[in-house]
């Protein structure tokens, strides 16, 4: 072995030994150039690294053994211009023997003949799993310095700075990572908790703090378990669904340090933390939430208690006007006492509309069902809407299948089903439209159907229509309190039925509910 083959092979070493002891990109380009330029007396050496896009983002330059500073435009000129630019676009490394001769070279002031003059040089792509990740170059002061071998050593030496480039760029970016998922963690608005499968509490922000009382030092020392009200064995249940990949929710309370405990929504899903499997929980406080379903529920009650018993009073009286009214009177006082009563009836409807949101809502059964003859209840429900109609003067259409069979209801929910139906079809529709109510017999089922040639509903609202307060956002939209299709649609599931709108915009809406056929 040569004297020159073995301080080639001992430079290697070095150079491969000093690579793996430190990660930090800028560090480990200077020990390259250092090593590098040292070994062959190299009047400066420079190496830049490329992003995937082929971009300049790190670098190092060396000038008489020292490092000089540089900005990213001087590496770009390099790049576009120079040497470095040429072999990266050719994937070549290349031996210039004197930089004058040689049009590749980018001419710096200090080439002039009257100061440094003639190089020359050598450079080569550094490249990684087949992909370049930068450029390396050495310049002597003395032409026709290199050969060969120098060549080959400098491709060796690039080689081990293409791994060590690797591993540092992997390194910034797993660091990146981390710090991202760092912020996110500390700054998000939701507590959120680092789990083992046993509910083990790992890590935990700063919000967790906030909502429980505890430091989220202290968290580490409880389990999901102790700081929630899960039912038992309920984590264990859903190992199998997590472990899959899969994301599960639950409403609990937590027990906080606060005083009284705090209703949450908990979202649990497996995490990679780089170590063994994790599982994050994210708490969402439902207080504010909670707030109002109890002011809806006091609101519920006092429409149903101090609006019901008045409002009663209000029909019996007008009643008990109509029965008193001599006959020669009834015929200036009966229109405007069928306006009292209209008006009556379709407030005690809405009364009746909301009570029953609240109790289906609440998860009570329709206990009141019993055959109804399909021909009355939509002839009554007509009755309803038909003093709209002739003030639009709409036309409506009654067509059910003949000897259809009765179906299992409480009549008076379904009767005000139908009614809201065509109650909207004649606000909805325009003067002179036309209505239809079709009923017919499909397998086990009776399907009702409200069409109407009105202006129709955007696709994107056919489901969004049946949410409580929802109504179309148009100028000459009805106004309303947006409950009529959220009773519509808990009606007909609580019967066991299923109910859906149809419609394209300007050709009118379509209606459809089914319910189940009374048995004989």
């Amino acid at each position: 072995m040569t004297d020159v083959t073995r301080s080639s092979l001992e430079l290697l070493y070095t150079i491969s030994r000093e690579l793996t002891t430190d990660l930090d990109l800028h560090t480990v380009l200077a020990r390259v150039l250092a090593s590098s330029s040292k070994y062959v007396g190299a009047e400066r050496a420079s190496v830049i690294v490329l992003n995937e896009r082929q971009e300049p983002v790190e670098g190092a330059i060396i000038v008489h053994d020292r490092l000089v500073p540089h900005t990213a435009d001087q590496l770009r000129a390099t790049l576009e211009h120079g040497l470095a630019g040429w072999v990266m676009r050719n994937r070549e490394a290349a031996l210039i023997q004197n930089t004058s001769l040689d049009d590749r070279w980018l001419r710096r002031p200090d080439d002039a003949a009257e100061k440094s003059g003639a190089k020359s040089a050598i450079c080569v792509p550094i490249i990684t799993r087949d992909q370049p990740v930068g450029v390396l170059t050495i310049v002597h002061p003395v032409p026709d310095f290199f050969n060969e071998e120098h060549l080959a050593l400098l491709q060796a030496i690039a080689d081990q700075a293409g791994i060590a480039i690797y591993n540092a760029q992997l390194y910034d970016s797993l660091q990146a990572a981390h710090r991202r998922y760092h912020e996110l963690f500390e700054d998000s608005i939701d507590p959120v908790w680092i789990t083992d499968f046993n509910g083990s509490i790992l890590e935990a922000n700063r919000q967790s703090k906030r909502m429980s009382g505890h430091e989220p030092d202290s968290l580490s020392t409880h389990t999901a378990s102790d700081m929630l009200d899960l039912p038992p064995g309920w984590l264990d249940e859903h190992r199998s669904a997590l472990e899959d990949g899969g994301e599960i929710s639950q409403e609990a309370l937590l027990f906080s340090h606060h005083g009284s405990p705090v209703p949450v929504e908990v979202h649990i899903r497996k995490v990679d933390t780089g170590t063994v499997p994790t599982l994050q929980w994210i708490l969402r406080d439902l207080s504010a939430r909670k707030a109002l379903d109890a002011l809806r529920d006091d609101l519920m009650a006092m429409i149903y208690h101090d609006l019901r018993s008045p409002l009663s009073n209000i029909i019996s009286s007008l009643d008990m006007l109509n029965m008193l009214t001599p006959a020669a009177d009834r015929g200036t006082m009966q229109p405007v006492l069928n306006i009292a009563q209209r008006s009556s009836e379709r407030m005690q409807r809405l009364i009746s509309t909301l009570l029953d949101i609240y109790r289906l809502e609440a998860g009570q059964v329709v206990s009141d069902r019993h055959p109804v003859d399909v021909n009355t209840l939509i002839h009554e429900a007509v009755d309803a809407v038909q003093p709209v109609v002739e003030t639009k003067n709409q036309v409506l259409h009654i067509d059910v299948q003949a000897e259809i069979p009765p179906v299992l209801a409480d009549v008076d929910m379904i009767r005000r089903v139908l009614i809201n139906l065509l109650d909207n079809a004649t606000k909805y529709n325009s003067y002179h439209g036309e209505i239809s109510v079709i009923a017919r017999m499909v397998g086990d089922e009776i399907e009702f159907s409200v069409k109407d040639n009105g202006p129709g509903i955007p696709p994107v609202a056919l489901q969004q229509i049946f949410d409580k307060f929802t109504r179309l956002q148009e100028e000459r939209a009805p106004k309303g309190l947006g409950l009529g299709l959220a009773f519509c649609k808990l009606a007909v599931n609580a019967h066991g039925g299923r109910i859906w709108a149809e419609s394209r915009v300007n050709e009118g809406s379509h209606f459809i509910f089914t319910l189940p056929v009374a048995p004989a």
